[in-house]
């Protein structure tokens, strides 16, 4: 592939800087709190890679706010998408790490942005194999629209109007060196047709 045909992407708009990313955790955090009448039985599952980040930080601000250590784990989706055949020949895979049997508990699937649907349609194939909890929600810190399928977060930070040409990255310090979330938008190459 030559350097024109790469898909090129330019930050367009800042959405969130470090201040709002922690304020709308914090909100989240809060608001899971209240609708499972406190933390009896949640368990967190960051969907890799910045979905772990965030619902590491989000069991800390709820450690800091209730006194309870909520057990978080980590949920890899690779094998789990309906498009693995047109992500790579070798894809990356991320480790799972469950807290314990979810059998029974509250999960709470913690995802960066919330676009087609597709990885959290995967999410919840990946947790079928790993046991049957009582209930299942979503929090995610972007939702940026263009459903595919019928999904629905249960807790947004943020909902960003977008185009299809356009992308939101989130940034995490804890790969990224920056807390922050952007808009880029395509500026030239040939678009690959997968969608997140």
């Amino acid at each position: 592939m030559t350097a024109q045909a790469e898909r090129r992407w330019a930050e367009k708009a800042s959405v969130l800087g470090a201040e709002d990313m922690e304020r709308v955790l914090r909100r989240i955090a809060v608001e899971i709190v209240e609708r499972n009448k406190g933390l009896e039985r949640v368990i967190l599952l960051g969907i890799q890679r910045r979905g772990v980040y965030l619902a590491a930080r989000l069991r800390e601000m709820m450690k800091e706010a209730e006194k309870v250590k909520v057990p978080t784990g980590e949920l890899d989706i690779t094998l789990y998408r309906d498009d693995i055949s047109v992500l790579a020949d070798q894809p990356v895979v991320h480790s799972t790490s469950v807290p314990g049997d979810i059998t029974g508990k509250k999960v709470v699937l913690v995802d960066d942005v919330l676009f087609t649907g597709r990885t959290v349609r995967a999410a919840l194939d990946a947790i079928t194999d790993l046991g049957r909890p009582e209930r299942v929600q979503l929090a995610v810190l972007v939702d940026r629209g263009h459903r595919e399928l019928p999904i629905a977060a249960d807790y947004v930070g943020k909902t960003v109007p977008t185009s299809r040409a356009e992308n939101v990255e989130v940034r995490v310090k804890e790969l990224d060196g920056e807390d922050r979330v952007v808009i880029c938008e395509r500026t030239g190459g040939t678009e690959s047709g997968v969608e997140a």
